[in-house]
């Protein structure tokens, strides 16, 4: 099970009123009462596939994010808005305790067909054996308290350096929740909120840069622990920018993640 990992931690604990409370691991890189948006994502994908169902597999979350998503809890709320034959759609949202909305998203499920000989693009998986284990990439320095990157273990493969701009880097991230194996999906979503903290083209500590929202486009489910993010990440003088992640498993790749960065000068 994934809460082996990292002495057991998790991303959340439950309460029994079904309230998220977030833990060390969920905390993001730039306030130490802000969860870190990927960590949330995964709940997110974990209330629309209990909302649609094993029979549909989860193909494109959309999330925006309105407003800091607070560590001392979330409450989330779905509606399943469309579910026929072939594919079923839902919203969810993120509330704070007080009722603040944070997160808006929208799902689409297709409906699992087994089918034979089906003709694919042949891509070469990247291979997780020549990676090199490192130290965490996304570790927060503009708090001290124990955060998100932590609590990832990281490798890179070889040639690739901790300089800033496009790079790979492999990622095995704690599950959601304590006795409860994620599904692949959301294994993957912390990973996928990862792209701008992955490839950014300079420091925090010099350019601030937050994503406002994630698509994420997936095409197979994950069948391995140790994930992939290829990312690269656009950034203009307009103040806006965008990051771009092909995520892989050690099978070869399983979706993209796009993110819409607002990027901002560091205050003195």
């Amino acid at each position: 099970m994934k809460d082996t990992l990292f002495g057991g931690a998790t991303y959340f604990t439950q309460t029994p009123e079904g309230v998220f409370l977030g833990n060390d691991p969920a905390r993001g890189p730039w306030s130490p009462d802000h969860c870190h948006a990927g960590p949330v994502t995964g709940l997110v994908a974990r209330a629309a596939e209990t909302a649609v169902g094993p029979d549909k597999m989860l193909t494109r979350l959309t999330l925006d994010v309105l407003r800091p998503l607070p560590v001392a809890g979330l409450v989330i709320e779905t509606e399943l808005t469309r579910n026929t034959r072939t594919l079923a759609t839902t919203r969810v949202e993120v509330h704070g305790l007080d009722g603040t909305l944070c997160m808006t998203a929208t799902s689409m499920h297709l409906t699992r067909k087994t089918m034979a000989d089906v003709p694919t693009a042949q891509v070469q998986p990247l291979n997780f054996e020549d990676a090199i284990p490192a130290d965490p990439l996304l570790v927060g320095a503009l708090h001290d308290k124990p955060s998100f990157g932590q609590y990832t273990e990281t490798a890179f493969p070889p040639g690739v350096t901790r300089e800033p701009g496009p790079k790979t880097v492999w990622m095995r991230t704690p599950a959601l929740l304590k006795g409860e194996d994620p599904s692949p999906i959301q294994s993957m979503c912390a990973l996928a909120d990862c792209g701008n903290g992955i490839s950014w083209n300079a420091p925090p500590v010099k350019l601030g840069f937050m994503n406002t929202d994630l698509t994420l486009q997936i095409h197979r489910e994950p069948v391995s622990n140790w994930l992939a993010s290829e990312a690269i990440s656009h950034w203009h003088d307009n103040g806006v920018g965008m990051s771009h992640s092909i995520l892989h498993d050690t099978q070869g790749p399983v979706g993209v993640a796009l993110q819409t960065l607002v990027l901002h000068p560091i205050k003195a």
